[in-house]
Parts: structure tokens; sequence; C-alpha cells
């Protein structure tokens, strides 16, 4: 596996039990679609293990896979971040777009000016948001809409983004009458 083509898909959180299985905290949706990818990687690439039994455990899963034998070598992968190859993910559906195929991508104004690269893609509660870092200029956050991005061209990396007008920000202005 590649570095430059891995997903990030989940992470260990430590050990579950006393018969190496390990805590883990999926990504994926639904949470066990984590173990249908086959090997797990780490952000090397390196193979750490491929999983061959799961259960729900709270908020995480219970991972059994035969290159964990004990307790200690689950923990021994605490907080390892776990990936899979970008290319066993299925075709997104339309309209719909992994979060690793947007970062990169050029963003262009409705007019074809540069307006920068996606550099990031955050939900902090209310939906997506696009980090965008402008040609000079500190980064700004963009709301992923159809209305804000009315086109994504993927295999020309490049989103075409029409942001809604600066809002007044607030300021106190000299009263001018």
């Amino acid at each position: 596996m590649s570095a430059g083509d891995l997903v990030l898909v989940g992470y260990i959180e430590g050990a579950f039990g006393v018969h190496g299985e390990a805590r883990v905290r999926s990504f994926t949706s639904p949470p066990e679609n984590i173990s249908s990818y086959g090997p797990l990687a780490d952000a090397e690439g390196r193979v750490l293990f491929t999983p061959k039994k799961w259960r729900p455990i709270g908020e995480a899963l219970a991972m059994s896979a035969p290159e964990i034998k004990s307790r200690e070598d689950a923990m021994a992968l605490k907080g390892t971040r776990l990936y899979v190859a970008r290319d066993k993910f299925p075709p997104a559906e339309e309209d719909e777009f992994y979060v690793v195929d947007l970062i990169g991508c050029r963003a262009e104004t409705l007019g074809g000016e540069d307006a920068g690269k996606v550099i990031g893609v955050h939900d902090f509660g209310a939906g997506d948001l696009l980090e965008i870092k402008p040609p000079s200029g500190a980064p700004y956050f963009l709301e992923f809409s159809r209305a804000n991005v009315p086109h994504v061209v993927l295999a020309e990396r490049r989103l075409v983004i029409d942001p809604p007008p600066e809002e007044d920000s607030g300021e106190l202005r000299e009263d001018t009458q």
C-alpha cells in the first residue's frame, strides 16, 4: 500500500479484554464496515492487522486479528490510526464525494478566478466545511453546499465556488451624516 493512496478509517483505542482483542474506533458508516476493507495499515502503508471477527462495544468495536495475539500486542498499538487503500472504496454515488477526493482540489470562482486550494474538510457539527487556502492571505471556511459549490469536477481536481458576499464585520464606524 502506498501512503499517498490511503484513507483514514479509524484508530485503535487500546485493548479490550484479556484475549488479544483491539478496541477500535471506526470512522466508517456503519462502523462495522471498517472490517470489510481487508488489511488495516498504518500511515506509512504497513499492514498492521487483518480483522477476522468484530463485535460492537459501546461506541467502538472489539476486533480480533491473527496479528494481535495478546492484550499487550493490542495495547502496543494504542493511538495508532488505521488506513485502507483508496481503491478499496466503492465509487461515490452521484452528488456524493469522499472527503479525501476533495482535499487538494483547486477552487475557482464562477468567473474562473483562482480562489485557492482545498486543504481540509471539517464537520464541527453543523455540516461539512471546506477549508480553502487562497493564493494569498489566511485560509477560510466555506460551507460545502450546492449553493456555495455548484460544480465539482473531480476528473480535473477542481471545484467551482460561489461564496456568499462578505457580511458586515460589525465594527463601529464614524457617522458620516
